[in-house]
């Protein structure tokens, strides 16, 4: 298979990359900047400079193109300044609408890709309490949740010209090198992991291994279409992921942040540290996808053994 990446020096851009190309595949990467790209991915075929908020990629990137993954956006961590909300949603919308029209070009010259897999979150659901969320539940009220509807929309136009769509709402990835454990665990390590808020709300929470998994799962399964829940079967209270890294750590993890003291520091951000989504891969799971890591301890113990 050849497939085109977006954001592929990104966390779980790089971990894609690998596991295309262990397994054979051609690889095309997307990217700002080509030089940085192929000294970071000295495995890719091609770089193509596109940037993501001026218009389509360019036509020759789609040639013999068979499969599309697109994973940019502006990271959601830090405070949610007027700026930074800005470049958080147009990096999705704007970027998910130029790829998606380059690809209905591409398909106008007959080399449509057969598959996109676009980039989404379980934010989408916004804060939902106990309510346990499948696919088919309504999106949420949030600033996220409004990203993400405008998000999948856009990347959604490219099955004007056939090409199957797949949204991937990806929960809080663990992982070393990214992902929510990176500053959860230099917290943990200061004993200053403990519960945030309550605690109570639902993280969640999915090992890399599965991100990459469940991508690869879309591209080579024609039933797989539509939104698709990135997440471990068994999502987790917040303060059993504080006291299980503290553990795995083993390091105190019981001092409290409260949430007024998140919102101080972090501003509208610190919302989606307090918002709990009980999300579930139901969409996955009926296709038949097997997760690797379904127990959060033993998914801390991989990602820190």
């Amino acid at each position: 298979m050849r497939v085109l990446i977006t954001g592929a020096t990104g966390f779980v851009g790089r971990a894609l990359v690998h596991a295309l190309m262990e397994r054979g595949d051609q690889l095309v990467a997307l990217t700002r900047d080509p030089t940085r790209a192929r000294m970071a991915l000295p495995g890719l075929v091609h770089t193509h400079a596109w940037d993501p908020l001026a218009g389509p990629p360019p036509p020759e990137a789609f040639e013999s193109v068979d499969a599309v993954v697109n994973l940019i956006g502006e990271s959601v961590v830090g405070r949610w300044t007027a700026e930074k909300k800005r470049a958080i949603l147009e990096t999705r919308e704007t970027g998910a609408r130029n790829l998606a029209q380059g690809m209905r070009d591409a398909a106008g010259a007959g080399t449509a890709p057969r598959v996109l897999v676009n980039a989404s979150a379980c934010g989408y659901y916004g804060d939902r309490g106990e309510e346990e969320l499948t696919e088919d539940a309504p999106p949420g009220e949030s600033f996220l949740s409004g990203v993400c509807v405008r998000w999948e929309a856009a990347a959604s136009r490219a099955s004007l010209s056939g090409t199957r769509v797949v949204l991937l709402r990806t929960g809080m990835v663990a992982g070393r090198e990214g992902g929510f454990l990176g500053p959860l665990s230099r917290l943990t390590r200061f004993g200053l992991g403990g519960p945030a808020g309550s605690g109570r709300q639902w993280w969640p929470w999915v090992h890399l291994d599965d991100v990459v998994g469940l991508i690869l799962y879309a591209l080579d399964n024609e039933a797989v279409k539509g939104p698709l829940n990135a997440c471990a079967p068994a999502p987790a209270r917040q303060r059993e992921v504080a006291s299980t890294l503290g553990r795995v750590l083993r390091r105190p993890a019981f001092a409290p942040a409260p949430a007024f003291a998140l919102r101080l520091a972090l501003g509208e951000f610190a919302t989606e540290l307090l918002n709990s989504r009980r999300t579930l891969p139901a969409a996955a799971l009926a296709s038949g996808y097997a997760f690797r890591h379904t127990d959060l301890a033993a998914a801390l113990r991989d990602i820190y053994s």
